[in-house]
This record gives C-alpha cells, sequence and structure tokens, in this order.
C-alpha cells in the first residue's frame, strides 16, 4: 500500500537545493573535480576540547537517561554566561533561554508558536529558505522585505505598507546575513525596535553567524540594543561559531513569553537533546575562545584571496562584511540558474543561484568561503580561463 501525503507536507516549499545537489553528483559520478562552493557546510572540525567533553560525559550514567525536558540549567546558565561576556547583554537563563534542537529548529518553531492561520509575517528576500517552512507549518501569509544592494541588503521599512505593519505580528531578520554577507549596525536594530513597538511586532534576530565578522569589525547583537528583549529574541546556534553543525544545538535568548511559548511547543515535541551534548556545548561556550578567533580569521583570509582573485581577473565583486558567503553579481545576459549552470558545465565550480533565496536575489550568486585557499585560487584560475572573462 502506498499511502498519500497530507496537505500540510504537500503545502511545504520544494527544495530548491536538492537539484543542485543532483547537478552536482551527476558531474562528480562521472569523474569531474568540482569545486563546490554552493554549500553551506562549515568544513573544519570541532575543537578538540569540545570533543573530549562529549566523550567524557557520555561515560556518566547520569546522560543516558531522559535529560529535563527544557534542557540542562548548567548549558542555559553558561548561555547567559556567554552573552553577557561577549555581548553585555543580562539573562535570565530560565525565563529567558529556550534550548533549541539546532538553530533552524527553532526558526521553523517559532511561527507555530506565535501565529495563528492567516496571520502576517515579514520575512527578509533574499533570506534563509526555511524561515518559508515555519511559514508554511504555520499557514500564516508571508510579506516580503526585498534586501538591495543600494541599501546594503538592510530592509527598507518605509516600503512596507501601512497595512502590512498593522497586521504584521512576526518579522524575520538575519545579520551577519546569509546569503549576502551584509552587516546590521546598532542604528538600524534600534529602528526596528521602534518600529516593532509601535506596531507590536516580535522581531526574531537569526544570529547564526554572530562570531564571523571582517575588518576589525564585531558583528552587533539585536539583544545589544536597548528595549529588544521587550519586542523579540535572538537565536543564536553553535554550527557556525564552534563548527558542531552536525550536533544540532543552540538556543534562543530574549523575550520571557516567546521563550515561555518555545518550551511549551518543544515540551509536545522532544524529551531535550542528550545530556552529553548539552555538557559539551556548554564547554563550548564557557571554555577557551581561542578557536573562534582563529576560525575567523580563518575565513577572512578565505574571503581576500578569493574576492582579490576574482577582482584581478575582473570580475566586478564585493567583499562580505561576515558570515562566510560572498554575494556575486552574475555576468550580463545571465540569470543566476542559468550562470550557475554555466559555471558547472564549463569550469566544474558549484555555486548557489540567488534566487533560490528569495526573487531579489535574482542577479546574483552565493559562494561558500568553506573549502581552503589552494581550492579558491584552483577556482580563480578556472574562471579565469572562461571566455566571459577574458580580458
Amino acid at each position: 500500500m502506498e499511502f498519500a501525503q497530507s496537505d500540510l507536507l504537500k503545502s511545504l516549499p520544494k527544495q530548491f537545493f536538492a537539484s543542485l545537489v543532483q547537478k552536482v553528483g551527476a558531474y562528480t559520478e562521472k569523474g569531474a573535480d568540482v569545486i563546490n562552493l554552493g554549500q553551506g557546510n562549515p568544513d573544519q572540525p570541532t575543537p578538540q576540547h569540545i570533543v573530549e567533553k562529549l566523550k567524557q560525559a557520555a561515560d556518566n550514567p547520569a546522560n543516558h537517561k531522559y535529560s529535563p525536558f527544557r534542557g540542562l540549567s548548567s548549558l542555559k546558565e553558561a548561555a547567559a554566561a556567554f552573552y553577557k561576556r561577549e555581548y553585555g547583554v543580562n539573562l535570565d537563563p530560565e525565563e529567558e533561554i529556550a534550548i533549541l534542537f539546532g538553530g533552524k529548529a527553532g526558526l521553523v518553531e517559532i511561527p507555530q508558536c506565535l501565529l495563528n492561520p492567516g496571520d502576517t509575517i515579514l520575512v527578509p528576500d533574499p533570506g534563509y529558505p526555511d524561515y518559508i517552512s515555519g511559514v508554511e507549518l504555520a499557514k500564516a501569509k508571508m510579506v516580503t522585505m526585498p534586501l538591495r544592494e543600494e541599501n546594503a541588503f538592510l530592509p527598507d521599512y518605509a516600503e512596507l505598507s501601512a497595512e502590512d505593519l498593522d497586521q504584521a505580528k512576526l518579522m524575520f531578520l538575519n545579520y551577519p546575513n546569509n546569503p549576502t554577507g551584509a552587516v546590521a549596525h546598532q542604528e538600524f536594530f534600534d529602528q526596528t525596535i521602534e518600529l516593532a513597538q509601535k506596531n507590536e511586532i516580535c522581531v526574531v534576530h537569526d544570529f547564526a553567524y554572530g562570531a564571523i565578522g571582517f575588518d576589525g569589525k564585531r558583528p552587533q547583537s539585536f539583544l545589544q540594543s536597548e528595549g529588544a528583549k521587550d519586542v523579540g529574541i535572538e537565536i543564536y546556534t553553535l554550527s557556525k561559531t564552534y563548527n558542531m553543525a552536525g550536533w544540532r544545538v543552540g538556543f534562543a535568548a530574549g523575550n520571557k513569553s516567546v521563550i515561555a511559548a518555545i518550551n511549551l511547543l518543544q515540551d509536545h515535541m522532544y524529551v531535550s537533546l542528550f545530556g552529553a551534548v548539552q555538557e559539551a556545548a556548554a564547554e563550548a561556550l564557557l571554555g577557551p575562545q581561542e578557536c573562534v578567533v582563529e576560525l575567523n580569521d580563518l575565513y577572512e583570509s578565505r574571503r581576500n584571496v578569493l574576492i582579490d582573485g576574482l577582482k584581478n581577473i575582473g570580475w566586478h565583486v564585493t567583499a562580505p562584511k561576515g558570515s562566510f558567503f560572498a554575494w556575486l553579481k552574475v555576468p550580463e545576459h545571465f540569470t543566476s540558474v542559468e550562470f550557475a549552470d554555466f559555471m558547472l558545465e564549463k569550469a566544474h565550480i558549484a555555486v548557489a543561484p540567488g534566487v533560490g533565496f528569495g526573487q531579489h536575489g535574482e542577479g546574483f550568486v552565493r559562494v561558500g568561503l568553506l573549502s581552503s585557499e589552494d581550492r579558491l585560487k584552483e577556482a580563480v584560475s578556472r574562471i579565469e580561463s572562461l571566455e566571459i572573462f577574458k580580458k
């Protein structure tokens, strides 16, 4: 027997990048040496002191039982201490922090926590595709906020209609930004808080790339702005900061009512994370932080190799200010999909078409800084050999 999927599953957005994976796979199966710059999976190992803590904690029989539904107090206390140390933000570990099964889980859950069918949510375009998954699961109405190069890839709130602002209950933001590599400043967050207070909108700031900023500038936390906890939360994941993408651990921090809603939903979905993973996550947040500095330096060096190389061959590109992505304008007469296909076919380089991140991503491709400098130099060399880049 074959059972039909529910209407809910059928309503979910198709995974745009599944086709990219298939295309890359077709070339690698033929023996092609594909340089995959289209992915967003960190390529460095988790720092060893975190791995050792996991091994030690896994031997503890107490961690073989169910963990507390809402996570270990020790991890929530570590998250609060992390925010105080890094950003000067005070958080109540029990009421202002919720443990998440990775940042993605929190982002998809929040619309279900706060919205009813038909409620309006403001979403950046281009943006992380899984924001839309949460919108669909909540049966909410999505209003996009264009991120344009001329506005440093920040939304222009003046473009939102009075009706949309009146009806909006939730807003997603993400800086440093995926896919554009843009960063936000305090003035922008202050403006966002003022807008949210006036229109009673909950702000959810996705701070996945919070540790990755370039040119000596540290990314700004939304919670550093006065009034942020009154109007929203920030989601922090250990995936990027500590190369723990496969560990699936993060946390939400901020507004008590939103944290309570997340905890309530998760009470019905999970029985918390494996205790050993939580202990290792606490070690990451409280332990030596030299690994974070070294990782940021590695990404900045890779950025410079790639961007300088592309500029030298005549491709007019802009260096990202944060994240581990570069957002590159496609040459004239190409769509983003056409150019991605062209790069894969002619140079065996995989990049992510910008339109996969939203309508306003058209005209760009996203490139990850997740390959070695030698591979990035090889990519530049291959691109230089293409006819369209020959001087």
